[in-house]
């Protein structure tokens, strides 16, 4: 079958190789493939920008649905031709604390699909029953793959954060994790909501608009932290999500938020921040990491997009068979899509 492999520790060292069709390992079933969504992450390995250790040679592709072709032994709960979707904790260890209490996505033995084990940027892939919830009906396989981002920023907003009807929240990058952190911002009932890009974003940003931000400013064009200030009496945002993720957008938050307020940051960034981090100290604010997701998160984003809550429609743009992987990684690149979703000729 046709995939493609992160096969070197540099640059560019990408490519769709010709590789063996796997099998349903126990306790797995082998999944066919429907449709697979292209992160940003998949871009930072292909440019090898990773703060994480990747495995190659590996096939890449982390956010994915299809339908169950076979079943390995032991696997039980599902059953063949079933529609599915996939979390992406390939591997954890099951005996952690985290894994114990329920929080295996910070298993510290974690090994996620598509930089850890192979993933999903093929025709099938061997995934752990315990991954698999089951897509409602209606939903088709290019809108379910990217119920993995959604759970991001659910768990950013719902779980790790403290959201308030009628506060404000400003979410920076209008990336797909973004605009994914907009709706959840809605659902909950923040008002307003604040969505912050630049000027390379004028297109996400009018998404962003549509799916429920209520204003956007555009950095270096707008004095984002002064109206900022103005819309809060001076007080600052008690929310601030960062899911951009380099320095400049954490010195930027810890700018907006609000004495007692929090940022919670969804965005990796590889470099030093080379700055003072005093402000969260003299505001007594908290920064709060958030990373993955977890069963229950899955279910009820899955409940949201099925009803309509959460808007899948506006997110892909793309849909690009496999072959062409080097359009649709430029195409995120160069922020030309929100979101592209590959498929297996």
């Amino acid at each position: 079958m046709q995939a493609v492999v992160k096969y070197g520790q540099s640059d560019g060292e990408v490519e769709l190789r010709e590789v063996p069709e796997p099998t349903a390992a126990p306790g797995h079933v082998l999944l066919e493939v429907g449709a697979a969504g292209v992160c940003g992450s998949d871009i930072e390995m292909w440019r090898h920008h990773v703060t994480f250790r990747v495995e190659t040679p590996v096939i890449q592709g982390h956010e994915f649905g299809g339908t169950i072709a076979a079943l390995g032994e032991g696997a039980t709960g599902f059953e063949v031709g079933q529609r599915v979707v996939s979390e992406t904790a390939a591997f954890i260890c099951g005996v952690c604390p985290q894994c114990r209490s329920g929080e295996y996505n910070l298993c510290p033995h974690r090994l996620g699909f598509g930089y850890g084990t192979n993933g999903a940027f093929c025709r099938y892939v061997s995934v752990p029953t315990r991954c698999l919830h089951s897509i409602p009906d209606g939903v088709p396989f290019e809108h379910a793959a990217l119920t993995e981002p959604a759970c991001v920023s659910y768990n950013a907003i719902v779980v790790k954060s403290e959201p308030r009807p009628g506060e404000m929240c400003v979410i920076i990058g209008p990336g797909p994790i973004g605009l994914f952190a907009v709706q959840v911002a809605r659902l909950v009932g923040c008002d307003p909501i604040v969505l912050v890009g630049t000027v390379g974003d004028v297109g996400r940003l009018k998404v962003g608009e549509s799916l429920g931000a209520t204003h956007v400013f555009l950095v270096g064009e707008d004095d984002v932290a002064a109206r900022v200030s103005e819309m809060s009496g001076g007080y600052g945002a008690p929310l601030v999500v960062d899911a951009a993720g380099n320095s400049a957008t954490l010195r930027l938050s810890m700018e907006l938020v609000a004495r007692n307020g929090q940022i919670t940051k969804i965005g990796w960034g590889p470099k030093p921040v080379e700055f003072s981090l005093d402000p969260i100290i003299q505001k007594a604010a908290r920064l709060q990491g958030t990373f993955s997701h977890t069963w229950r998160t899955w279910e009820a984003v899955l409940s949201l997009i099925a009803s309509g809550g959460i808007q899948m429609e506006p997110m892909v743009t793309h849909v690009l068979p496999i072959t062409e992987w080097e359009k649709a990684y430029h195409l995120v690149e160069d922020r030309e899509a929100v979101k592209v979703v590959l498929q297996p000729e």
